[in-house]
C-alpha cells in the first residue's frame, strides 16, 4: 500500500482509501483544512504511517477502497466517522459488489481503449471527462493489473472478516461499476444519491470534508 500525505497543521486527519487504479493526482481538486492521507495501490496491506498523533480520524473510502477500509480500519485509533463512496465492503460479491462482467472489463483495459473506459464508466459529462483527463492517474496498466489480482486474493482471504459498518454512504445515480439498487438495499437510510453522476463523483465536492456532511 502506498500513501500521499497533505499536512495542513491540523489535529484532525482524513484517511482516504482510494479506489482501484487510483493515485493522489486524481484528487488534487479537493481542498481541506484537516490533514489528509490518501491511501492507494493495494498490492499489499503494509503501511508505515503514524495515526496515533491525531485526536480525530475520519475515514472516507471510495470504490474498491471501501473493502480495504472495512478490513483495515480496525488498525486506526480515534475514528469519529466512516463514509463509503461509490462502493461496497463486499467488493467481489455477486449481488452487492462488482460483477464478473465488470471485472473482465477491468482486465481488458489497454492503452488503446482506456479513454473509452473513462468516458463510459467514470464521468457523466464531456466537461467532467476533460477535467478527469487533466487529473488522471499516472500509474501504469501493469501496476493496475497487479493490484486487481492482489485485491481478488485479499478479498478471498478476508471476506469472512469484513466490518461492513459505515455511518453513511454516497452513491452515484448512474454508476455502472457498482449496481445502484444493490447499494440502496444495502445502505438503506444511510445513503445519499448524487444525481447525474457516474463512478468518479469528486468534481461535485470542494473537499473531502464535504463528504462527511449529511445531505440528500
Amino acid at each position: 500500500m502506498r500513501y500521499f500525505y497533505r499536512n495542513n497543521d491540523s489535529n484532525d486527519l482524513i484517511v482516504f482509501f482510494a479506489g482501484w487504479g487510483c493515485d493522489e493526482n486524481q484528487f488534487t481538486n479537493l481542498r481541506d483544512s484537516k490533514d489528509v492521507v490518501i491511501l492507494y495501490d493495494y498490492q499489499d496491506m503494509q503501511l508505515d504511517f503514524d495515526f496515533k498523533k491525531y485526536d480525530n480520524i475520519y475515514v472516507i473510502a471510495y470504490s474498491a477502497g471501501v473493502f480495504v477500509a472495512s478490513v483495515f480500519a480496525d488498525r486506526l485509533p480515534n475514528i469519529r466517522q466512516k463514509v463509503a463512496v461509490c462502493g461496497n465492503p463486499y467488493l467481489f460479491d455477486d449481488k452487492l459488489g462488482i460483477s464478473e462482467d465488470t471485472i473482465q472489463v477491468f482486465k481488458g483495459i489497454t492503452l488503446d481503449n482506456y479513454l473509452d473506459f473513462r468516458r463510459k464508466y467514470m464521468v457523466f459529462s464531456d466537461e467532467e471527462y476533460e477535467r478527469y483527463n487533466k487529473l488522471q492517474s499516472l500509474r501504469t496498466i501493469e501496476s493496475c493489473e497487479n493490484e486487481l489480482t492482489a485485491l481478488q486474493k485479499m478479498y478471498a482471504e478476508h471476506k469472512t472478516h469484513i466490518n461492513p459498518m459505515f455511518d453513511r454512504a454516497i452513491v452515484a445515480e448512474n454508476d455502472l461499476i457498482f449496481n445502484v439498487q444493490a447499494q440502496r438495499d444495502f445502505y438503506k437510510d444511510k445513503l445519499q444519491i448524487i444525481k447525474n453522476a457516474k463512478h468518479h463523483i469528486f468534481f461535485r465536492f470542494g473537499g473531502f470534508a464535504d463528504m462527511l456532511k449529511t445531505g440528500k
